[in-house]
């Protein structure tokens, strides 16, 4: 009898049933005096005692402008101490937080504030290239002679309340130090009250997700969702309040405010942000003077700590655990994870964005060969099935779409009911496009994506399985693995590698590491040498650009389809 690739996550822990707000008031009084947050940029160290106390008062404060529970307010920002802020008093206040993409241009951030008609927007004036001023300016000139909080855009028409962060006054915008004015027992009292009528399976936080066609779709998340899911992350890397969590990953992404912020809200522990974005050497010289026990990060960013010049002689020795996610993780980085920066309980992560965002996570008691090869088990409280073209679960061990149901799943998209639709089936399924397949012991190894899938000549290939191979020379920092379309095969492969010492490996030379150990059709037909890949502000390689430059480059077509 063959066994069904379905699993579920049975537990006697029993989820969160309260808001994030009342989590929030529950935790900080249980903890007052433990640090709560470390942002080194800024020079900023709160204990949770304090951390509520300005917590509360912005959340008096975005009272005290007319919002009200349900409206939305939008974040457009580099990580910080404002972004903290901000997401805990939205929540206690019951306004739903839009996270915009830091990366975000000037068509992008007026398509996500009108899709979700924002009524408030908090922003950084500017980041790296980006001057966030300027580009509103653009898009609501009429904010230089509008009077603050009152708005009148032809643009955004439910756009009212402009905040900005920094000392500097800019015509038509609050400043965000203002919405932190010392409450009154009175305005305290009436938050309380607020509060108390939320329900957790309300929405309170909107994430735009990236697809490679199409506009952004605004995964609709709960406290439900959120706040149950930076639990039992915390709870796979064993987090407790004597833990001191390293989070060089965006806060505008569930990596940051749900795993990050929220995981360790739950268990007592200690945020701390290293920089406004990921910096190597920022995250190092933070690991050592932070005596940080864990680190969050795509592989890239351990990839980019692991290489860096610093990192010989700084002393991790205080490292336990972590997570890396965001994308495959390549078995040779987790192997110098565990060895070279002593994170022996480093665990792998599996999600998406609309499941808020972990289904299957590795333990810190799990074999290194699985935590290596796997992305772990199933969450408690989810369930999963992998199934083939047309629904049905497949055996075990055979590839196909892995869906999953329960308390993570996103309310919905924004706005978008048909979109909603295609994702989530009638049975309450999530379709997550990704293939996969579930061992007899219930792991789960992640084959790409379906949209990843090549076929070449009728055979199916699966780009992370030569990935994981093309790692294994020792001159090989980092690769990505791509079909071109080929008038023989239907497609060809194309390996992007980026070298460890450029100018060292040829073509030649990877190819006859490839001779006799992969089959011959699973051997690059073109290779290239690069210095990065495109990939998103959250460290997702962006695999359709690889894929558009290398068409554009050897003028190839897709080949005709039957």
């Amino acid at each position: 009898m063959t066994i069904p690739s379905y699993v579920h996550g049975a537990s006697g822990q029993a989820l969160i049933g309260q808001t994030i707000g009342q989590f929030f008031d529950a935790a900080c009084a249980r903890h007052a005096e433990r640090e709560a947050l470390v942002v080194r940029h800024q020079n900023v160290r709160l204990t949770y005692a304090e951390l509520r106390a300005k917590v509360d008062a912005l959340a008096c404060g975005l009272r005290r402008l007319g919002l009200q529970p349900g409206e939305r307010i939008g974040l457009w920002s580099q990580n910080n101490l404002e972004w903290a802020l901000t997401q805990f008093a939205t929540a206690k206040t019951g306004l739903v937080l839009v996270n915009i993409n830091p990366a975000y241009r000037r068509a992008e951030l007026e398509y996500a504030l009108k899709k979700v008609g924002c009524r408030a927007l908090i922003l950084s004036p500017a980041f790296k290239s980006s001057d966030y001023l300027a580009m509103l300016a653009d898009v609501v000139p009429e904010l230089a002679a509008a009077r603050p909080a009152l708005l009148r855009a032809a643009a955004l028409p439910m756009l009212e309340i402009v905040v900005r962060l920094g000392a500097a006054k800019t015509p038509g915008m609050l400043n965000f130090d203002a919405l932190l004015a010392p409450p009154t027992p009175a305005e305290l009292a009436a938050l309380a009250e607020v509060g108390a009528t939320l329900q957790f399976d309300e929405p309170i936080n909107i994430q735009f997700t990236s697809g490679t066609t199409g506009h952004p779709k605004g995964a609709t998340l709960s406290h439900h969702n959120i706040l149950n899911n930076g639990f039992f992350v915390g709870e796979a890397i064993r987090l407790g309040p004597e833990d001191r969590l390293c989070i060089p990953v965006p806060l505008y992404h569930c990596f940051g405010m749900v795993m990050g912020n929220l995981g360790c809200l739950t268990h007592g522990a200690t945020m701390v942000y290293p920089a406004e974005a990921f910096e190597p050497q920022a995250v190092i010289e933070t690991l050592v003077a932070e005596r940080c026990t864990a680190m969050y990060g795509v592989p890239t960013m351990f990839i980019a700590v692991l290489d860096h010049p610093a990192f010989a002689g700084a002393d991790l020795g205080a490292l336990r655990t972590g997570i890396m996610a965001g994308s495959p993780c390549p078995i040779e980085v987790m192997k110098r994870v565990i060895g070279e920066m002593h994170m022996r309980e480093v665990t792998i992560a599996y999600g998406m964005t609309e499941t808020s965002p972990v289904s299957f996570q590795s333990g810190v008691d799990d074999p290194v060969e699985r935590r290596v090869s796997t992305v772990g088990r199933v969450q408690p409280h989810c369930e999963v099935k992998i199934v083939d073209a047309e629904g049905r679960i497949v055996p075990r061990g055979m590839p196909g779409e892995l869906c999953t149901r329960g308390y993570s799943v996103m309310l919905g998209y924004w706005d978008d009911e048909a979109k909603t639709r295609e994702a989530i089936d009638a049975a309450g399924w999530m379709h997550t496009g990704d293939l996969a397949t579930i061992d007899g012991a219930g792991y789960c190894n992640i084959v790409g994506r379906i949209k990843d899938m090549v076929i070449r000549g009728g055979e199916n290939v699966y780009p992370r399985e030569i990935e994981e191979f093309l790692y294994r020379h020792p001159l090989v920092l980092d690769v990505q693995v791509v079909g071109v379309p080929d008038v023989k095969y239907g497609e060809e492969l194309c390996a992007w590698i980026i070298p460890r010492e450029p100018g060292k490996l040829t073509e030649e030379a990877l190819r006859a590491f490839c001779q006799g150990q992969i089959a011959h059709y699973k051997i690059p037909r073109y290779i290239r040498f690069v210095d990065a890949f495109p990939m998103t502000v959250t460290g997702k390689i962006q695999k359709f650009l690889i894929r558009d430059q290398m068409k554009k480059e050897l003028s190839l077509a897709e080949a005709a389809t039957a």
